[in-house]
């Protein structure tokens, strides 16, 4: 089968020149256009890599203002496209200007025909290898990495990921809010991964899983003696992780009187062990995280605000998975391919009715719980599609969520679904688009409306 000659748009209103640029590239399946909503339209249904255009058309052939409305239009609705502009002789301002707005080179009259075919082959080409690097990033491993192994495509996650990561070489105490299942854990270890700290230990806790006669030990250590049982001295974790960082979850649980104690740790940096004479110099840096609401537990009485200002120098707070549109869908294939793996190798994906179920699912338990019901569909799933009913979700709450009019409605509506798609599809325009049942032109110009990526 012979191979498919890419295409090339040529804006002229010159026939003459349109004839000649026409016949000189045989290697290319050539589209001529002689103004701008012909050039548009051609645009739209031909979507061609590389376009030559001559800033000279008609209603101002003897200026360039049409010339630039073209050049605009292309780059807004399709903004990888090569456009090679065409100016008058010692025109350079007006080729500066082309590259300014997005043109990528440029080309004086009277048209030397090799010259511009050099130019429009490297243009090709490199347009080649620029969408092979846009295909190579979005599939590393399979999904969208930020901050070394969080998996989002969500704007929300990826603003608190950037967060994380301009405060990570600093010594700040760091806060994350968010509810149970949203991944705490994982941006406080991608924080500390991303820190100067990242050669130190990595120690975590739950406040919330120890009893509290246990806790103070558990923190601060033990000498040898200084209880019943024991039989040893011991290190507690904030000594473990001393050059490194200690994560605190659940930080809301932690007994006031041990509070006074924390306290004390962040305003001097030294521990005493329960049982001990002496100080300790430590110089661990503190993440903390819960999903309670600390201010009103200062209100009760139940937490400390002098400490809270001591941790919550920075507070990141992490959306929901419902907040993230998309995510779950994107998260979903990777826990598939992680579990099939493991636990039954014939599962190759998901059904459509799956990927519908998990689009419209509000994961109340996020994270978590969308993986342990992955985790169950694969071991529980007889083919090699995942369908609805082995995820075992029921019908979804309805949305309570009310828009301020129908214009917000229809933008709200439009995100989430361009979102959705996008992520069902890995990002690929073709089938985003065949999804949403758009043309891809209209899916580009959705895409820049609402300011999102594939």
């Amino acid at each position: 089968m012979a191979e498919t000659k890419p295409r090339l748009l040529v804006v002229e209103d010159d026939a003459g020149l349109q004839a000649q640029l026409k016949w000189a590239y045989p290697d290319f399946e050539v589209t001529v256009a002689g103004d701008r909503a012909s050039a548009i339209a051609a645009l739209r249904s031909e979507e061609p890599p590389v376009v030559t255009l001559d800033l000279g058309l008609p209603p101002d052939p003897d200026g360039t203002s049409e010339g630039f409305a073209v050049l605009d239009e292309i780059m807004a609705l399709k903004p990888d496209t090569k456009v090679i502009v065409a100016t008058g002789h010692g025109a350079r301002d007006s080729a500066l200007q082309a590259i300014s707005c997005g043109a990528y080179d440029f080309y004086q009259k009277p048209v030397d025909i090799d010259a511009i075919g050099l130019i429009v082959r490297r243009a090709l080409a490199l347009h080649r290898i620029e969408g092979e690097n846009r295909q190579l990033a979005a599939k590393a491993d399979g999904n969208h990495k930020v901050l070394g192994r969080l998996i989002t495509s969500a704007p929300e996650m990826v603003k608190v990921a950037r967060t994380i990561e301009r405060v990570a070489n600093t010594n700040v105490s760091v806060m994350l809010l968010g509810a149970s299942g949203t991944g705490k854990e994982l941006l406080a270890r991608g924080l500390h991964e991303a820190s100067d700290r990242a050669d130190g230990a990595f120690i975590a806790i739950n406040c919330a899983a120890i009893p509290e006669t246990l806790l103070e030990s558990e923190l601060f250590g033990h000498e040898k003696g200084a209880f019943t049982g024991a039989v040893k001295t011991t290190e507690g974790k904030i000594e473990q992780a001393n050059g490194g960082t200690l994560f605190l979850d659940e930080v809301g649980d932690i007994p006031l009187q041990l509070q006074v104690k924390l306290l004390r740790f962040l305003q001097e940096r030294v521990i005493e062990r329960i049982g001990a004479r002496r100080s300790i110099d430590v110089d661990t840096r503190i993440v903390c995280a819960t999903h309670q609401n600390l201010e009103a537990m200062i209100a009760d009485g139940r937490f400390r605000e002098d400490l809270y200002y001591r941790l919550a120098e920075i507070v990141v707070k992490i959306p929901s998975l419902a907040e993230r549109p998309g995510d779950a869908t994107l998260l979903a294939k990777v826990f598939l391919q992680r579990f099939a793996r493991e636990m039954n190798p014939q599962v190759k994906g998901f059904a459509a009715d799956a990927l519908t179920a998990i689009d419209s699912w509000p994961w109340p338990g996020n994270v978590r719980e969308l993986e342990n019901r992955v985790k169950r569909a694969v071991i529980m799933a007889d083919a090699k599609l995942v369908g609805a009913a082995d995820l075992d979700l029921g019908a979804p709450a309805e949305d309570a969520a009310q828009t301020l009019n129908l214009k917000a409605a229809r933008e709200t509506a439009d995100r989430k679904a361009i979102r959705h798609a996008l992520a069902r599809s890995e990002g690929n325009i073709s089938s985003t688009a065949k999804l949403l049942g758009i043309s891809r032109p209209t899916l580009y110009d959705l895409l820049k409306q609402y300011d999102l990526h594939a």
